[in-house]
């Protein structure tokens, strides 16, 4: 060929490939700016509307309210599924190990901003249907947000192997119109009014007895079992315990502190001055424990402001 028709292949193949190279480098820029975008959104929990603390406990959620008019509302989800379904004495019901006591209330079409840590090991707080899921690690702090478009009840899992009760411990988001979330809120706050009345209250033995074993049932028994038998060589037993029937400045400290290197949490977080006098008292008085001494809510809160 003439060395003008081999410039002129030359170029023409070069046109071909430059084409191959930007045509394909444009398709990528404009599928990525939008992309890009989408996911920075995703990942903005600035201009939220309502923020709630998510903290994973070993095996329960506690929630905080943050700011705006639910600031300071605070409480623990629980598993709801009694333990005769559990234990197979009942059959199961539809909801079987998604059933919370306490889900969280948040308003219909509003940001929500929630900001996941860690109590004790890591777990993940994730509710597919809202598309949300975020570790909760302890010592730090991680956001993410959802917007709710339709009221109704969302659940969803603990998705990173915590330990022996992972498997029970749910998420139950409901989402409420406006009207409907005020009077939830407005409720929560009476019942805060209300706990602050009964810290100074001498409770009866029978009153202590009844919500003790109540708290006993959802926070002690998962690990010491229903009667207090403990797990050899994993959990203690209570029956006999040199602590339960040991001083209960002792006992107090357990729950309230915890112990380090071993699976007994801090509660100080977790339960009230009510609950935690309650179930100690429950314990010290219960499977032929029978101590005699009485713990009441005050008892708790001094030992708190003494530390």
């Amino acid at each position: 060929k003439s060395r003008g028709a081999k410039a002129a292949t030359f170029h023409e193949h070069l046109g071909v490939e430059v084409a191959w190279t930007v045509i394909p480098f444009v398709i990528v820029i404009a599928m990525a700016l939008p992309a890009t975008r989408t996911v920075v959104a995703m990942k903005d929990t600035s201009g939220a509307d309502i923020t709630v603390k998510v903290t994973g406990y070993q095996w329960k959620w506690g929630y905080e309210y943050i700011d705006g008019p639910a600031a300071g509302v605070k409480f623990l989800s629980n598993l709801a599924t009694p333990r005769a379904q559990i234990e197979g004495r009942e059959p199961r019901g539809p909801l079987y190990l998604m059933e919370v006591d306490n889900p969280l209330v948040v308003p219909v079409n509003k940001k929500i901003r929630i900001a996941v840590t860690g109590g004790d090991v890591i777990h993940s707080w994730m509710v597919p249907d809202l598309a949300v899921k975020q570790d909760a690690i302890p010592g730090f702090i991680r956001s993410v947000w959802f917007r709710a478009e339709k009221t109704g009840e969302y659940r969803g899992q603990c998705t990173e192997l915590c330990g022996k009760d992972h498997s029970r411990m749910p998420v139950v988001v409901e989402v409420k119109e406006e009207a409907e979330y005020a009077a939830w809120l407005a409720g929560k706050k009476e019942e805060a009014v209300l706990y602050k009345s009964t810290i100074g209250k001498q409770w009866t033995n029978e009153e202590l007895m009844a919500k003790g074993e109540a708290v006993y049932g959802v926070s002690c028994a998962g690990c010491h079992q229903s009667a207090g038998e403990g797990i050899a060589g994993v959990f203690p037993a209570l029956v006999g315990s040199s602590i339960v029937t040991g001083p209960v400045e002792d006992h107090i400290g357990i729950l309230i502190n915890g112990v380090a290197g071993s699976a007994m949490q801090s509660f100080a977080d977790q339960l009230s001055e009510v609950d935690i006098a309650a179930v100690i008292h429950y314990k010290r008085n219960s499977w032929g424990n029978d101590v005699g001494d009485m713990v009441q809510p005050i008892d708790i809160l001094n030992y708190k402001q003494n530390q």
